[in-house]
């Protein structure tokens, strides 16, 4: 086969991989697919800088597992990733081979020695979240006399209220809103997998006030910007972080967090763990696949921690008896002849 019918070959399955596998096979979100194609793109740009040829003579002969060490080296060593990032890199590389693997028999063994390669361990970070009273500042910061602050309130809110993932919630539209009992909203989640989540009566409220102001038509994006387009992942961290930022002026420890939209889902599960739920009613509101997943918030919130210690220590009957407070002795002479 010639050098160029092997690259058009590696074009295809490319293209082929994301269409026909990702989007219609697998139900990847369009979050998920940009995160795999930012990796391959990198991959296949290491490979051009490698062999000094235009990433469009690259064939499926170049994706090779010494291809593949290297090019995880080298996000390491030039580009400063993370353990975290490389493993996530990998992760795209994985599921590609996976799918060369049954669509080019021919390099089957090569491909399997790329999935052989094992990700590396990674510190496990905190997860990042806003116990209640912080969050219920947050939410308070927006003014709503004004229509920017009535849709910013109500998406707070709904952020909170849900724990949606940010392109969840920018995904709802009116339709999937149910604002009288019961309240709740239907969620599209990761491989387009539905849940249905309740709504507190504030917020069927400030959404109810949202839809009218806006005078929403069932199918249109809820949360939209000025210009009545839809609300954009940047969009929503920017004004996450001017609110924060706003109830920091009374809250100083605010100043300390580094805020995302993320960090809204975080605190909810926190909130919810704190309120007594256990972990499998957190992971289906939520949308975990596994209770695993839910299971970190448990290692991280720490009044929970302290609580959980103080109980133990009253238990143990360890609290010491209290002492009667030292007096300093106003006689400094007797009180150094005392030493």
């Amino acid at each position: 086969m010639s050098k160029k019918k092997t690259a058009n070959r590696l074009f295809v399955l490319t293209q082929s991989y994301f269409r026909e596998y990702l989007e219609d096979q697998r139900g990847m979100s369009p979050h998920t697919i940009r995160a795999y194609r930012d990796s391959l793109k990198l991959f296949f740009e290491f490979l051009s800088d490698r062999a000094n040829r235009p990433i469009e003579r690259l064939g499926l002969d170049d994706v090779t597992s010494e291809a593949v060490r290297s090019f995880l080296k080298h996000l390491e060593s030039k580009r400063s990733n993370t353990p975290a990032t490389r493993n996530s890199r990998l992760t795209a590389l994985h599921s590609f081979c996976k799918y060369l693997t049954r669509n080019d028999l021919a390099r089957a063994a090569n491909y399997s020695q790329i999935l052989a390669l094992e990700f590396k361990r990674a510190p496990t970070t905190r997860a990042t979240y806003l116990e209640p009273e912080e969050m219920s500042s947050v939410i308070s910061q927006p003014d709503t006399r004004t229509a920017l602050g009535v849709r910013d309130h109500a998406m707070l809110l709904f952020l909170y209220n849900s724990g949606a993932r940010v392109a969840e919630a920018l995904a709802v539209r009116p339709k999937d809103l149910r604002l009288t009992r019961p309240k709740q909203v239907r969620l599209y989640g990761k491989r387009r997998k539905e849940r249905v989540v309740p709504l507190w009566d504030e917020t069927a409220t400030a959404l109810r006030h949202l839809i009218d102001l806006q005078s929403c038509a069932p199918d249109d994006r809820l949360f939209r910007n000025n210009r009545g387009e839809p609300l954009t992942r940047n969009g929503v961290d920017y004004l996450l972080k001017k609110y924060v930022a706003l109830a920091s002026r009374k809250n100083p420890a605010l100043r300390r967090v580094h805020v995302s939209p993320h960090v809204t889902r975080h605190s909810c599960a926190a909130g919810m763990l704190q309120g007594g739920n256990v972990l499998t009613a957190i992971r289906d509101h939520l949308g975990h696949t596994s209770v695993a997943t839910t299971n970190r918030y448990l290692t991280t919130n720490l009044q929970m921690k302290t609580e959980a210690l103080e109980r133990f220590w009253k238990s143990a009957g360890l609290s010491p008896a209290r002492k009667a407070r030292w007096k300093p002795n106003p006689d400094l002479l007797t009180f150094l002849d005392s030493l």
